[in-house]
């Protein structure tokens, strides 16, 4: 039996997901969350196989609870529901530990589907995506284990990687799910940590360290 913790704040996708898994003899859904920190509280109590997790919540970025349900809940997988597949928020929930996606919308086979195969160990990603994120980890090979610039957070070298590849401040935010203040101060934190006068020498030694690949 495959245990599921629905994480949406959208009754009437909840509704048509339960609709869906209605006499699936393999398939349970144990809870319901409807923001950040109800999902990260209900994965750890529940310790579901798969969080079917919305990236647009109230509180907060599905990715970040996607990033804490998967440190906290290690024994828990979880399936990010998007609205599009080419959303960067996708590769950066991939980023954060997702094993796939399902798209709103999608059928009903397709959902049942992407839960059995999240579930029983497998990851669910077009072919668009798991191009994005073969760059992405391309990027960062070759550093001996050891991720660039240890004295960062993990969502500190996130937005480094990102300016590195040339974004600005508000497709970052629009990326990584954050405000745009809450980018500035990231930045400056960085800055200030690398010891750099300023954003293209932060971005100079982001692309030495191997960060920045593009897409």
């Amino acid at each position: 039996m495959t245990t599921l913790l629905l994480v949406d704040d959208h009754p009437l996708f909840l509704d048509g997901v339960r609709a869906a898994l209605a006499g699936e003899d393999d398939i349970e859904v144990v809870g319901e969350a409807h923001d950040v920190a109800s999902a990260v509280a209900l994965a750890g109590s529940l310790r579901p196989d798969v969080v079917l997790m919305d990236l647009n919540l109230p509180d907060g970025s599905g990715v970040d609870a996607t990033r804490e349900v998967v440190a906290t809940s290690p024994g828990t997988r979880v399936l990010v529901i998007t609205m599009s597949a080419d959303d960067e928020a996708v590769v950066a929930a991939m980023r954060s530990g997702a094993r796939g996606f399902f798209v709103k919308g999608g059928g009903r086979d397709d959902l049942l589907s992407a839960v059995r195969t999240v579930a029983s160990g497998g990851a669910v990603f077009s072919p668009a995506v798991a191009d994005r994120l073969g760059s992405w980890f391309s990027g960062v090979a070759g550093q001996s284990g050891r991720e660039a610039f240890p004295q960062l957070t993990e969502r500190e070298r996130e937005v480094l990687d990102l300016v590195a590849r040339g974004y600005d401040n508000r497709r970052i935010a629009k990326a990584l799910f954050l405000s745009d203040k809450t980018v500035r101060n990231h930045l400056s934190i960085v800055l200030t940590k690398l010891g750099a006068r300023d954003r293209a020498e932060a971005v100079e030694r982001a692309r030495r360290a191997g960060m920045g690949a593009m897409e």
